[in-house]
C-alpha cells in the first residue's frame, strides 16, 4: 500500500511543494516546527533513508542541499538544521528546519498553528529561490 508521501508526489494528496526534481520531491510539513520546515523525500517508495542506494542517497543529499539554500535565501534563520526521524512515515525523509539556535530543531516543542495560505505563501518564497539555485 502507497505511503501518504507516495499519495503526495502522485497528486492524491495535496501539498504546500517546494521543489522537484525526477527522483526527489520538497514539500512544507503541515505540522511545522519552524516557518519553512521542509520535508525531502525519494519519489521512490524507500522505508528507511538508509536502505537507499549510495547513488539515491548521494542524490538526495545534493537536492536536499539546494532546497536548504533556497530555504536560506527565503526564511530568516542562521541556519538550516537537518534530522532524519523516520518513525512517522514509512517513506525515506529528510527534515529541513530554519533554525536560530539548537533547541529550534527539538519536536516536544509545540507546532506552529499555520494557514493553508501562509503556508502557500511560505511555500512559493522557497521555491522562487530554488528555481534560482539550478
Amino acid at each position: 500500500m502507497a505511503t501518504i508521501f507516495s499519495k503526495i508526489v502522485a497528486g492524491e494528496i495535496p501539498c504546500h511543494k517546494v521543489a522537484e526534481s525526477d527522483a526527489f520531491f520538497a514539500f512544507l510539513d503541515i505540522n511545522p516546527i519552524a516557518e519553512g520546515h521542509t520535508l525531502v523525500i525519494p519519489k521512490q517508495e524507500v522505508d528507511y533513508l538508509f536502505d537507499l542506494d549510495d547513488e539515491m542517497l548521494g542524490g538526495i543529499m545534493a537536492f536536499a542541499r539546494k532546497v536548504a539554500h533556497a530555504m536560506e535565501a527565503a526564511i530568516p534563520c542562521r541556519r538550516i538544521g537537518m534530522t532524519v526521524i523516520g518513525l512517522e512515515v514509512p517513506h525515506a525523509h529528510i527534515h529541513l528546519i530554519p533554525i536560530r539556535k539548537e533547541s529550534d530543531m527539538f519536536f516536544g516543542n509545540p507546532k506552529m498553528k499555520k494557514s493553508s495560505d501562509e503556508l502557500a505563501c511560505t511555500a512559493t518564497r522557497i521555491r522562487e529561490k530554488f528555481a534560482k539555485e539550478k
